[in-house]
């Protein structure tokens, strides 16, 4: 008697979530950066686009262009960053309502790419590389029908959906292991999270909470986040039930992260990777129906196509394999020829416990007496002021802000154009703060302190923070007629 050959599982709904909900943070990622751009790279911005292109041009030569790709050589100007902004907030909103997923993935992949490449260093996050990497994957993953069919009727979407698998092993499984690789003292110890919530970045006001845990119980959440991130991703390509588990894991961890800290829109985005994890069986029997009611593989696919489509999973594969190779040591013998792409990337937060919270507070003056300061909306400040909400929105300069005072302004150029454009009293700049104390002109002087910030503790009044001074971070600087420095490029 002739038994048919089962069916492999069907993700049609998986890629119908993953479409919108990749819709939606390539959403949220230019609706975040269009307030945010002129002040950022525009003309009279911190640290201008057409400056690094200029400089980039001279120093790489005709190579330039593939070193860094960007439609903005095309047009640096302030109008071409805001239009491009907003070119990706609407085909992010076509691709939303499920009109050709996977050319509108494609645009929005180089559009995004495109402010990547000139934005150094407000840009650099990992998680802008992981949407880049994510985008491009999902031009190959998703339908480029106007109408698209949800079920996968050829090979090309089910080997696309194994390198978005092999993308979520390789960032949560390179997590742990940099953690470990580091040779950091805290998470061998088990006490890294004893400072992780109060010198995160942006932390949110429940990580204050967290904070006042007591220590062994903090010791354990560590042992679980070893856990989830060395064990749940190798349960991806296990069977049904134990990829089900390690998703349901991973999604747990990142909610966690979201309830306490501003991460922009990654734990999102990894959320909807880990979406793509569940076959149609595991979703509401009214979705099943209402995305994918046909019936899969109507015929075979040719084995041409199969084969071509398996040899190019490979090469992606490949070519992002050598930052995972050098987090065990080892080095990889080949080189990464699209590495100007940003989409074939390393991952690992926190691989180093920060365990003390500089921060940076600049302050103006117009006689070299009084000074005042300069308030940001979201990076801690006023000792009073509760830990706010800011994701799926991304404060460029804020989170820049945390990272220049792990260093030194001798390391951060870009810190002396800032100081330069406050001087000046450049509104886009401005822009990006919460307060300007100098309303009427700019101060005549401006300076950076260097503080010391911690959490209270529990029983210390109204106050959220306590600070105590360690320095001056900058020399006091006036305007002159050297003014700005140029970016140099990446």
């Amino acid at each position: 008697m002739y038994v048919p050959k089962p069916l492999p599982p069907s993700f049609a709904v998986a890629r119908w979530f993953f479409s919108r909900a990749l819709a939606a943070i390539f959403c949220f990622a230019f609706a975040s950066l269009l307030p945010q751009v002129r002040g950022l790279i525009g003309a009279h911005g911190i640290w201008p686009a057409a400056l690094f292109l200029t400089k980039a041009r001279a120093q790489l030569g005709p190579g330039v262009v593939w070193q860094a790709p960007s439609i903005f050589w095309l047009n640096a100007s302030d109008s071409m960053l805001t239009g491009t902004c907003l070119a990706g907030l609407a085909v992010a909103l076509v691709m939303a309502a499920g009109i050709a997923p996977g050319a509108c993935a494609l645009a929005l992949w180089a559009l995004y790419l495109s402010l990547v490449s000139v934005s150094s260093p407000f840009l650099d996050f990992q998680w802008d590389g992981l949407l880049l990497e994510t985008g491009l994957l999902a031009v190959f993953a998703l339908p480029w029908r106007l109408r698209p069919d949800w079920e996968e009727r050829s090979p090309r979407p089910r080997f696309a959906r194994g390198l978005l698998w092999w993308l979520l092993f390789r960032l949560m499984f390179e997590s742990g292991v940099v953690k470990l690789a580091s040779g950091d003292e805290t998470w061998r110890g088990l006490t890294a999270l004893d400072f992780h919530f109060a010198t995160q970045p942006l932390p949110l006001w429940p990580a204050w909470f967290v904070h006042q845990m007591p220590r062994w119980l903090l010791r354990g959440a560590v042992l679980v986040l070893f856990a989830i991130e060395l064990v749940a991703p190798c349960l991806i390509f296990a069977p049904r039930r134990w990829r089900h588990g390690g998703a349901w894991a991973l999604i747990v961890l990142q909610a966690v992260i979201l309830a306490t800290g501003n991460y922009a829109f990654f734990n999102l985005l990894t959320i909807a990777l880990c979406a793509l994890l569940f076959d149609d069986a595991a979703w509401p029997r009214r979705l099943r129906e209402r995305v994918a009611p046909g019936v899969r593989w109507p015929v075979p696919p040719r084995l041409w196509l199969t084969r071509g489509c398996a040899a190019g999973a490979v090469v992606c594969a490949l070519l992002a394999l050598p930052p995972l190779l050098r987090d065990f040591g080892l080095r990889a013998a080949w080189p990464n020829p699209v590495a100007p792409l940003c989409s074939f990337n390393g991952y690992g937060l926190f691989a180093v416990m920060t365990t003390e919270r500089p921060e940076i507070i600049i302050e103006g003056s117009n006689d070299g007496l009084v000074w005042r300061e300069y308030e940001f909306p979201w990076k801690p400040g006023d000792l009073r002021a509760r830990p706010r909400l800011a994701a799926p929105h991304q404060p460029r300069l804020d989170w820049q802000m945390w990272f220049a005072a792990l260093g030194s302004y001798e390391r951060n150029p870009w810190f002396g154009s800032f100081l330069m454009r406050l001087l000046q009293g450049e509104s886009e700049v401005l822009g990006l703060l919460k307060t300007n104390p100098f309303p009427q002109h700019p101060p005549q002087y401006v300076r950076a302190l260097w503080y010391e910030y911690e959490f209270t503790s529990s029983g210390e009044g109204g106050a959220w923070w306590r600070r105590k001074l360690r320095g001056r971070y900058s020399p006091e600087l006036s305007l002159a007629p050297a003014a700005d420095a140029e970016p140099a490029p990446k």
